[in-house]
């Protein structure tokens, strides 16, 4: 088991005070099967006038807030610490024929393969098309067993896709990264989610964090970490199978969970709008520490 200590930092500089900042906020790890949640509090200054905390339809915690008086800067850091345990992911050989999972979710005869099938249709950021199904057949070829197809498709992604933060932006469609070769983890596990959908299968959208190593013989860097995202991919007896595209692998501890969805657009970690203060400088610091 690995415990770590997560601080998420947001500031917003304003050239002239806000009158009104209105935000939700997606930053409280999820307790999972492997993932325990030690504390999790977060810090706004200014001091808000108002709260809510909720459950969103995923089972997210989303907190909102609203500060109603001017201020010149905004900051909101969320602190977590969280217990990580190996995932204990199904043999790939041994898992069924991907086209006999299709099947079960397309009938859903079970309560939860029901609630796997909301994750097989298209999403405002994820593309069901001929495109995108050509491309996922080339891991799936006919009785196929679903893990097995599923790794040779992040692993076709990590090979032939170029890790490149100037290429995309939270608004770029698959179909772009899909022509161009190019993305973040954001556009990895939407390009990979769509794939999957395309083929009747269910897969969600992980938001998260991963610990970065440093260069051997270099110090890590304070601030240096960054969000990450990945996907599930649901087989059937063994639930929801974490896969990381970006990284070709199957996060077993070191992968932390904020939230899960169809697609970003159900789990940013910030979020709102603001009323007044001219032009804005945002900054964001994540810091992912392992804790002895």
């Amino acid at each position: 088991m690995m415990k770590y200590r997560i601080e998420h930092k947001t500031k917003y500089r304003y050239s002239e005070p806000a009158s009104l900042s209105q935000n939700e906020l997606m930053l409280t790890p999820r307790a999972t099967a492997t993932q325990k949640v030690g504390s999790s509090q977060l810090k706004i200054r200014p001091e808000p006038q108002y709260w809510e905390n909720r459950t969103d339809y995923f089972g997210n915690d989303v907190r909102a807030f609203m500060v109603q008086h001017p201020h010149a800067e905004l900051s909101m850091t969320a602190i977590s610490e969280v217990d990580t345990s190996p995932s204990n992911p199904p043999a790939a050989e041994s898992t069924p024929p991907w086209e006999a999972v299709a099947h079960q979710l397309a009938s859903h005869t079970l309560s939860e393969e029901l609630a796997a099938y909301q994750f097989i249709f298209a999403s405002p950021l994820t593309t069901v098309s001929a495109a995108i199904r050509d491309f996922a057949a080339n891991s799936f070829p006919p009785q196929r067993p679903i893990v097995e197809g599923a790794l040779d498709l992040i692993e076709r992604i990590f090979t032939e896709f170029t890790y490149d933060k100037a290429a995309t932006t939270v608004e770029t469609g698959v179909e772009q990264v899909l022509r161009d070769r190019k993305g973040v983890c954001q556009d990895f596990a939407h390009l990979a989610i769509s794939c999957l959908r395309s083929l009747g299968l269910a897969a969600r959208y992980v938001s998260g964090y991963l610990e970065t190593q440093p260069p051997p013989g270099k110090p890590k860097l304070i601030g240096a970490d960054a969000s990450h995202a990945w996907l599930s991919l649901y087989v059937p007896q063994a639930g929801w199978v974490d896969l990381d595209p970006t990284n070709n692998l199957i996060p077993n501890g070191r992968h932390i969970t904020l939230a899960w969805g169809r697609d970003y657009g159900d789990v940013t970690p910030v979020r709102g709008v603001v009323l007044g203060g001219g032009r804005h400088e945002l900054s964001v610091t994540v810091d992912v520490a392992a804790v002895s």
